[in-house]
């Protein structure tokens, strides 16, 4: 492997958790909590299956993986496809304690694991769209 591919790799988050399969793997486990959620759960379609492959898909991207999620859903216009629902900050925190437990329970650095919490706290309450 060249050095500049081997610098890439390294500086790039999506090569250093494992790419595509450490998304999925993810997407899965933060599915497994949304499932069970009285409150976050009726906000989802009752096939889930699609909003897996399409978070597990924009996060790859997101974090420099194949733009395989842009190639299929254009932009990603995050507020605009989410402003159908209503969230608050309890929404907000619950969606977060889900995203944050499944990526506990991921075989990553403590580096990775805080970039990407600070990412998913940021954009979580980017999407609030109303007061509780």
């Amino acid at each position: 492997m060249s050095n500049f591919k081997q610098d890439i790799q390294i500086n790039n988050l999506f090569y250093r958790v494992g790419g595509n399969d450490f998304f999925i793997e993810l997407v899965n486990k933060f599915y497994e909590y949304i499932e069970s959620d009285k409150v976050l759960r009726p906000m989802y379609p009752e096939d889930l299956n699609p909003g897996k492959v399409h978070l597990s898909s924009f996060l790859a991207q997101y974090w420099g993986g194949p733009n395989n999620y842009s190639l299929e859903r254009g932009h990603a216009r995050l507020k605009m496809r989410h402003s159908n629902f209503k969230i608050g900050k309890k929404e907000r925190d619950i969606w977060i304690k889900h995203m944050c437990a499944a990526l506990k329970s991921m075989n990553i650095s403590e580096y990775d694991s805080t970039e990407m919490l600070s990412y998913f706290e940021k954009t979580a309450t980017n999407m609030v769209n109303f007061n509780d």
